[in-house]
């Protein structure tokens, strides 16, 4: 009984955090990726984009695939206002940006920007993946040339 007073002073002296962090998953074709959003203070608003350690800049070398990145934050003017860290792993650079940005998305969604984000299709998974190569075939649906004489 004699320790609960001194518990509750340090947890009232324990500073509180001034910074959310949201955690999502998103996957696209064979990419899957980790994105971390950390709220940043008021009077800092200056976010980095880190994935798999690197910045998006160093890592994705195509101007189409970083703004396929930054789209959510772009369509619920939340550019700067969030640290984001992704760690992505399989596919190629397409299907990373894919999973990065469906990531991003679902950690907006939990934030409150639903309506924003389900009018842009950024919810969306996208179900598409490569189709298997068939028996007797050269590739997935192409057939040999048929020669009717």
């Amino acid at each position: 009984m004699s320790l609960l007073p001194a518990v509750r002073s340090a947890l009232s002296v324990a500073p509180a955090r001034s910074f959310s962090t949201i955690t999502s998953i998103g996957r696209r074709k064979t990419s899957q990726a980790k994105v971390t959003l950390t709220k940043l203070p008021e009077q800092q608003y200056w976010s980095e984009i880190k994935v798999n350690g690197m910045g998006m800049e160093d890592y994705f070398v195509r101007i189409s695939d970083r703004d396929t990145l930054i789209a959510p934050l772009l369509s619920t003017s939340t550019l700067g206002q969030y640290s984001i860290t992704a760690s992505t792993r399989g596919g190629g650079t397409t299907g990373q940006v894919g999973a990065i940005r469906l990531g991003i998305s679902r950690c907006l969604e939990k934030e409150g920007y639903r309506g924003e984000l389900k009018g842009e299709g950024f919810l969306t998974r996208d179900p598409r993946r490569v189709e298997r190569k068939k028996p007797g075939r050269p590739k997935a649906r192409k057939g040999k040339q048929w020669v009717k004489r």
